[in-house]
């Protein structure tokens, strides 16, 4: 399988740490919560958590504390199928080829519901075949980008399609939910709303991103579903509640860590032959774990705290910023890793080779 283009997109308005903090004390939710939430909060949102920015999708910070299942629902749909055919759009541009060649459409998405699925607003949005092969990918949170990618291949392998367009789509801010659990807290602070998307192919192109030619070679997956409970959505009073435990980095760190090794060893491959490093970052702990579990230096892991920095954990679609990011950056080729985890406890991994 071969990537022809990729697009990302974000919403427009950029907020900083410090104005959701000030947003977060002049809210009514402020005096709500316990002391000790103020204290996390500002602790989170005031120290160096690897996060400056997130584009989310609200007309200003006071609406985000307007939490209740109509509005949260609403806000999912006004704004998933717009990010996910902008992004879309943008790796179709890249790839120089149009809507009506796509063979099929995979969407992933664990931030919202809508029945029937983001694919259908995307192939409308984007002009897509009305006989496009439309696959709805749900539930699998952060992790989903290589799940999605997967499913892409298979069907490119099978001969069943030539070209495939896969898009991640998050809107976080359609998931809020506060009380006074510190990971629920902590979560609000961390995550941003945005997509990816690729262009797939079972052949190369003469243009693909960049100049660049990538090749996905081989990939694995991981799931340890004892291990859910540590990170995952629940549903409470119709809205989405965010779990997120203090063993998320060593779980994401030891999970990436056997990933890489399976599809290394496959390839008769060691870890100091991989070039670039295209990894999920949950946050700056779970970007500190990697580096100690994979004995990595920071420089390695340069696109992924770059991407966390100014956008924060964007769930499902940050690996796609962070491979656009690479490219952009004319990134040596070679070995290239992608990694992404997440809920379940699951964890997924690829190897491309670029030129």
């Amino acid at each position: 399988m071969f990537f022809l283009g990729i697009g990302t997109a974000t919403p427009a308005r950029r907020y900083t740490k410090a104005e959701c903090l000030a947003a977060f004390q002049e809210s009514d939710w402020f005096g709500r919560l316990d002391a000790r939430s103020h204290w996390v909060a500002r602790t989170v949102l005031q120290r160096d958590n690897g996060i400056e920015a997130r584009r989310l999708a609200l007309d200003s910070l006071a609406d985000v504390f307007c939490i209740d299942p109509d509005t949260l629902s609403k806000r999912f749909l006004d704004h998933a199928p717009a990010l996910a055919a902008q992004a879309g759009e943008r790796a179709l541009q890249r790839a120089n080829l149009a809507a009506h060649e796509m063979d099929a459409v995979v969407v992933s998405t664990c931030t919202g519901y809508l029945c029937p699925g983001l694919s259908g607003y995307v192939a409308e949005r984007l002009g897509l075949r009305a006989d496009v092969q439309a696959f709805d990918l749900v539930g699998q949170g952060c992790a989903a980008a290589l799940p999605n990618l997967q499913l892409s291949r298979s069907l490119l392998k099978s001969g069943a399609c030539a070209q495939v367009l896969s898009i991640c789509v998050e809107v976080s801010s359609a998931a809020m939910y506060l009380d006074d659990d510190p990971g629920v807290l902590i979560s609000a602070c961390l995550f941003g709303d945005g997509a990816g998307a690729a262009v797939l192919s079972a052949g190369p192109a003469a243009s693909s991103p960049a100049g660049r030619r990538i090749q996905w070679r081989d990939s694995t997956s991981l799931m340890a579903p004892a291990r859910r409970d540590a990170l995952k959505f629940e549903q409470r009073a119709g809205m989405l509640r965010n779990i997120l435990t203090r063993e998320v980095p060593v779980l994401a760190a030891d999970h990436a860590a056997q990933v890489l090794e399976a599809v290394l060893g496959r390839a008769g491959l060691a870890r100091a032959d991989v070039g670039q490093w295209i990894m999920h970052a949950g946050g700056r702990d779970v970007l500190l774990a990697l580096q100690r579990r994979l004995d990595l230096q920071p420089h390695d892991l340069r696109y992924s705290a770059a991407m966390l920095r100014e956008y924060g954990n964007m769930s499902s679609a940050f690996v796609y910023f962070v491979l656009q990011d690479a490219l952009a950056d004319a990134a040596p080729g070679g070995w290239w890793w992608l990694s992404s985890f997440g809920a379940g406890f699951s964890c997924h991994g690829a190897l491309l080779e670029v030129r």
